[in-house]
């Protein structure tokens, strides 16, 4: 593990270094015969394509604020009061509230399409190579767009033949293209990658894009595309480019879940990736009876679920031995220690202020995969009373409220409940296995002396968190990669798409790769294949043959599902907002438990009380799309504004 941890620490420090080095190169970007001398050189070369991948630190990610603290899932607590901002809309065109990344992501495309016009010049390298650091650039710039059009709706593309990419993006006014166009753009960019790129590379180059990457984050997009924000979304009809053009279809197209299903099936079809699991152990949890005892991924009878869930995220394993994770960010070891230092308990040195939301908490299923409100005899929810020794819960030490108990896998390494055990590993022993709390003046609990360090919710966050993490004195924290695409992502998707295919309906399309036929359809065996896995690989059950048959019902279990399993990765909050959602889900009040109550007396059982955080909650339609700056709008006089801005 360390030495894969040196590895990529030895890529961030060379895309450190391009970056700064390109500064110097920026000067002569006017002087196309500079091109030609970086071009011809194998080192600068290489060093100009690290510093593209550089431009990835410029996306939004746990330490640059933004969407990340936006979505339902979660609050944060910070001096600032940011996170209140974004749930009042206290943003708009004057006022970004983080530093804008608009222009920072055309830096990124436009650094990419010198690059993919330049490498052929490179003849210190194969032709084999040369393709695959052009595959490279390629992924990148779709990368760049698709970070754009999730997050602004459709934006200029700048013409990648006849413009001089010699130009600062400030120096060009262009008009935003529709979301067709946009979308044509980036898939055509990730099919010409798909092509090019190898599947794998080397050990010593994990974390670069490949075949796979391109051909997952091609359906992504399709995806997005396909969602009812983008597709037939009447609701945006105003939303138009500088001639008065209607940007976002306004007719729905069935057939664009279709053509996402088929990407999808592309990736899985590659077979090359998998869910990661650890095997069981002696330690393992016994499954609910109804769950299929079968080897995974057709039941979860050889695997702790538990663990391969917490392992997946924590850095435990190596990722050589972890075939779930098909694109990761650069940058991750920073970004993600940095969010876990965030959550740590306050009484060992950590922040304190970030706390999961009550409506997050009720998501997660019971043990045997019901709903708390409908809780089996052996696996109950209970409302209230602590636990003592006589209790058999292997996840929930004594002393704790009986609501934490029975719960399914995934609660107990995504949620830091009240009396949780922190092992704070490598800490000096007599600060390992402590029990945070978080009643009111409690070492981890609201106090005025410290009004921010701690959660608003009295609920706090353990994902990403490794039992040999420790903030203490003496402590260290393990390497964690920041995942951006991974195969669990990837066959939801898949069972997505097919739900939303009409009943009898069939399309068919060709495999980018090998030009084979790919032909899709609502199949109801195909979305259980797909689910089902990520089930299994949480210890749940199945659904029931009328959940899959129901549309609406595996719609909704599907949006379930994605919360639970992507708690914490940046996806909710696009994802409410594809599905058009996010004026239901995004008006609820921020609920949590109550802080201000002590652990004692008749206080303690009233701390578990729902209640209202301080934090109040408004979304408009507007929010939907970000606006752009002010100053974006002044430098290209054909960009249009979203509406409501």
């Amino acid at each position: 593990m360390k030495t894969i941890r040196n590895i990529i620490i030895l890529f961030l420090f060379a895309l450190s270094a391009a970056r700064c080095s390109f500064l110097d190169v920026e000067n002569y970007t006017r002087d196309m015969q500079q091109y030609d001398s970086i071009f011809l050189k194998e080192t600068t070369t290489k060093q100009w394509l690290w510093n593209v991948y550089s431009s990835l630190t410029d996306a939004p990610a746990f330490n640059s604020g933004g969407t990340f603290y936006a979505s339902d899932e979660m609050v944060w607590n910070d001096s600032e009061q940011a996170c209140q901002k974004y749930h009042n809309c206290q943003y708009s065109s004057s006022n970004q509230l983080w530093e804008d990344r608009y222009a920072k992501m055309y830096i990124g495309i436009r650094t990419a399409s010198i690059f993919i016009h330049n490498v052929a010049k490179c003849r210190e390298v194969s032709q084999t190579e040369r393709e695959h650091m052009e595959g490279e650039a390629r992924f990148l710039r779709a990368y760049f767009y698709y970070t754009l059009l999730k997050q602004y709706g459709p934006v200029p593309v700048v013409p990648d033949e006849g413009q001089d990419i010699s130009l600062d993006y400030n120096e060009l006014a262009i008009p935003r293209a529709s979301m067709d166009e946009c979308v044509d753009f980036i898939v055509t960019d990730l099919e010409r990658a798909a092509r090019i790129l190898p599947t794998e590379y080397a050990s010593t180059w994990i974390g670069r894009a490949t075949r796979g990457a391109a051909l997952a984050l091609r359906a992504k997009v399709l995806l997005y595309a396909a969602s009812p924000l983008f597709n037939g979304n009447t609701d945006l009809f105003n939303l138009k480019d500088n001639e008065g053009r209607t940007l976002i279809p306004q007719e729905y197209d069935a057939s664009k879940w279709a053509r996402a299903a088929a990407a999808a099936k592309e990736v899985i079809d590659m077979n090359l990736y998998s869910l990661f699991t650890v095997r069981k152990s002696d330690d393992t949890v016994p499954l609910a009876d109804n769950v299929p005892t079968a080897n995974f991924p057709n039941g979860a009878g050889d695997i702790d679920p538990y663990e391969s869930y917490a392992q997946l995220f924590n850095g435990e394993t190596p990722l050589t031995l972890n075939n779930e994770f098909i694109f990761m960010r650069q940058g991750g070891s920073a970004d993600v220690n940095f969010f876990v230092g965030r959550a740590f308990p306050y009484s060992h040195k950590g922040s304190n202020d970030m706390a999961a939301t009550l409506k997050q908490v009720d998501a997660y299923y019971m043990r045997d995969g019901r709903d708390k409100d409908q809780s089996s005899e052996e696996y109950p929810y209970y409302t209230e009373g602590f636990t003592d020794g006589s209790t058999n819960d292997p996840f929930v030490p004594s002393d704790c409220h009986r609501m934490w108990l029975n719960r399914e896998p995934r609660f107990y390494a995504s949620i830091a409940y009240n009396g949780c055990v922190w092992e704070n590993g490598t800490a000096d022993q007599s600060l390992q296995n402590f029990r945070c709390n978080y009643y009111r003046a409690g070492q981890d609990g609201k106090q005025l002396s410290r009004p921010y360090n701690y959660p608003l919710t009295g609920i706090g966050i353990r994902k990403y968190y490794n039992p040999d993490d420790s903030w203490d004195t003496g402590g260290r924290t393990t390497y964690k990669p920041q995942p951006e695409i991974r195969y669990a992502d990837v066959l939801l998707w898949y069972a997505e798409a097919l739900n939303e295919i009409p009943e009898g309906a069939e399309y068919t399309f060709n495999n980018v790769i090998t030009d084979q036929p790919i032909v899709v359809r609502r199949d109801v065996a195909e979305m259980r294949k797909a689910f089902s896995q990520v089930r299994f690989r949480a210890g749940l059950p199945d659904l029931s043959d009328a959940e899959y048959e129901s549309v609406a019902t595996f719609r909704d279990k599907i949006k379930r599902e994605r919360r639970i399993e992507f708690f914490m990765e940046g996806i909710r909050y696009y994802d409410v907002r594809r599905w058009k959602d996010a004026e239901t889900d995004e008006n609820e009040p921020i609920m949590g438990l109550n802080v201000d109550m002590k652990g004692s007396g008749t206080q303690k059982e009233r701390f578990y009380t729902p209640t209202p955080t301080q934090i109040s909650k408004v979304f408009m339609a507007k929010m939907y799309l970000w606006p752009f700056s002010d100053a974006e709008l002044q430098r290209n006089t054909k960009l249009t504004q979203n509406p409501g801005w």
